[in-house]
């Protein structure tokens, strides 16, 4: 290795060391990123329930195989992309129930998170855990899916649409997420691929507002969080391109995703469609 290689390299270490709680990667992650040379493509809900998305509304195996041919699809869309199917379990749903503790949010217990997970890691696909905080915070419950996230298939998104102030019930109005809130999640999903040496985690920051990522300037970017700002509006297609136009390709934050909506998307966008959008999207999620 060259002596200029080594100099970049730790200039690189000690500029991450210097940012305030990011840890500085002493050893390389095991294994490659998935953005942005795959295309991710994923199906969203709960088993538990119907309204929540397509993971809920099929049998399981019907659920399974829709999702293989979505992906297929965008394969032939995109043929320079490799395609992850994976699933995205609403794994923290909020609620406008307190429940004992008050934080308006139910934890899905831990056999529905390994039944999923299961499904997933059995095909060679990922499972991304979303988090809608409720009163709750993105530091607690990240905490109780430490297990889970410390497997190289298992990633992370957080729903600010369901992250409420003091005195806020989830569905009354429309949450938000401070860019501190998402560094809380880089700062602990990169310890934990560090500590474990896994490839980099992904981070879905789900989008339709301008209030629903304040301050996106100052989410810290990592190495090994991969973080992926999901433009999560329903609509007609000229409608979906002016909100993605407005709360992704005016400000950017790293990657960029797109949800799709089989029920509220009318017409939905096809594959060809939202490959024209700029930035290109590398993460989709079917609703």
């Amino acid at each position: 290795m060259s002596r200029r290689i080594l100099r970049l390299a730790a200039a690189l270490s000690l500029a991450l060391a210097a940012q305030p709680g990011l840890v500085a990667a002493t050893e390389p992650s095991r294994g490659p990123a998935l953005l942005p040379t795959c295309r991710v493509v994923t199906y969203y809900g709960n088993p538990l329930s119907q309204r929540m998305g397509i993971l809920g509304q099929l049998p399981v195996n019907e659920m399974l195989s829709r999702l293989q041919a979505e992906a297929r699809s965008w394969g032939k869309a995109d043929p320079a992309s490799t395609v992850r199917p994976g699933l995205e379990l609403v794994a923290a749903v909020a609620s406008d129930y307190p429940g004992p503790d008050g934080h308006y949010c139910t934890r899905m217990p831990d056999e529905l998170i390994e039944r999923v997970i299961g499904w997933a890691h059995r095909r060679g696909w990922i499972t991304i855990l979303d988090v809608q905080v409720g009163r709750s915070t993105v530091r607690a419950e990240l905490q109780r899916l430490l297990p889970y996230l410390r497997r190289p298939d298992v990633h992370l998104a957080i729903d600010p649409e369901f992250q409420m102030s003091r005195g806020l019930k989830p569905g009354k109005r429309i949450g938000s997420s401070d860019a501190e809130d998402v560094n809380v999640a880089v700062i602990l999903l990169a310890a934990v691929v560090e500590k474990n040496r896994l490839p980099p985690k992904l981070l879905l920051v789900h989008r339709f507002t301008d209030d629903m990522l304040r301050r996106r300037q100052k989410v810290r970017l990592d190495p090994r969080v991969q973080v992926v700002v999901v433009m999560d509006g329903f609509g007609p297609p000229q409608a979906k391109r002016n909100i993605y136009r407005r709360e992704i390709t005016r400000e950017p934050v790293e990657y960029a995703g797109i949800k799709l909506f089989y029920k509220n998307d009318k017409p939905m966008l096809s594959p060809a469609d939202v490959l024209k959008l700029e930035p290109v999207p590398r993460v989709i999620i079917y609703q």
